[in-house]
């Protein structure tokens, strides 16, 4: 029991608590300061359009048995899309936070985006060495796939959050409300 309560002691001490802005002052402007940023910015909508083409190649040989060559390929090339934002995101991090992996802003974000880079890893593993036959590797990528949506939205979801209390903090006194100075 004392493992468990310790753990989760420590998981609560990296995670971001509620009602705390996600960036300081500083991280704000720090994020708003490096080019990362805008790359993030760019990769993250490119990899979801890799994955809603791969999603239609794959959904094309489930239903019609034709084109595992694109679908494979399309995984792949969703999978090195991943590989590079993951790296450039680190970079992100370490640039607006001073860590590359596990800031506690991000702390649980980070946690489930190595699950999604376990899986995405795991297909190319099992594409490489012929592991699993098509129809194991189509469940694989799915299952990445998921798991890649699940991340996505929790960023999505925290980085609106942000934006609403920023927001929130420019209405209410903290500074220029809707670029008008006070």
């Amino acid at each position: 029991m004392g493992t468990a309560h310790t753990n989760q002691t420590n998981a609560q001490q990296r995670s971001q608590p509620p009602g705390v802005p996600l960036y300081t002052p500083e991280q704000r402007r720090r994020r708003d300061a490096t080019k990362w940023t805008l790359v993030q910015g760019i990769l993250a909508p490119v990899q979801f359009l890799v994955f809603l083409c791969s999603v239609a190649l794959i959904a094309r040989y489930v239903i019609y048995g034709v084109g595992l060559h694109a679908a494979t390929v399309s995984v792949v090339v969703k999978t090195l899309v991943l590989y590079v934002i993951m790296i450039t995101g680190a970079i992100w991090e370490r640039e607006v936070f001073g860590v590359y992996l596990f800031a506690r802003a991000f702390f649980w974000e980070d946690v489930f985006s190595f699950v999604v880079l376990a899986l995405h890893t795991a297909y190319l593993v099992a594409v490489t060495y012929g592991w699993l036959g098509a129809r194991g590797q189509v469940v694989l990528a799915l299952s990445a796939y998921l798991a890649y949506l699940v991340n996505a939205t929790q960023f999505v979801l925290k980085l609106r959050a942000a934006r609403l209390v920023q927001r929130s903090e420019t209405s209410f006194g903290d500074g220029p409300a809707l670029g008008v100075p006070t």
